[in-house]
């Protein structure tokens, strides 16, 4: 975990919950909180998922999270940002992602929090394993799988 007064990241392995990262961000400044959370979904790529697997190194995992929100600090009027992802096995509708962000407009809370999501998806070293209906598992982006 690396929290400090504007920004909270962290990799964990508990459910992810919504309320502490809100109460993080909240600042009398700010009129906007924008709250992303993915969740595992029922389907990849036409096929029918029963759960998912993060894997990663957390320590490695958090200093890229917080070089991505310092990112989108330096972009954005932001204020405050918390953003969680979670490893382990995880069943449907659970969350696998939370990223909080508070800015005094909306426009700038929506730009960052699409940033940071974009920004996880393309440079977090965490790996995702898909459990598909069949049985098979499946790294997502396996190159022996195309």
């Amino acid at each position: 975990m690396i929290r400090t007064e504007r920004y909270w990241v962290e990799i964990t392995e508990q459910p992810l919950t919504v309320d502490a990262l809100y109460q993080f961000v909240l600042s009398p400044s700010c009129g906007a909180v924008n709250i992303f959370v993915g969740t595992v979904r029922n389907h990849f790529q036409g096929r029918a998922v029963t759960a998912l697997e993060y894997h990663g190194y957390p320590e490695m995992a958090e200093q890229v999270l917080e070089e991505i929100v310092q990112k989108a600090f330096r972009q954005w009027e932001v204020e405050r940002i918390a953003v969680h992802h979670r490893l382990g096995l995880l069943q449907l509708t659970e969350a696998s992602v939370v990223i909080v962000v508070a800015s005094p407009h909306r426009a700038a809370a929506y730009a960052a929090s699409r940033f940071i999501i974009e920004e996880i998806k393309k440079d977090l070293p965490v790996w995702k394993k898909e459990h598909f209906a069949d049985g098979e598992l499946q790294w997502k982006n396996d190159p022996a799988a195309r």
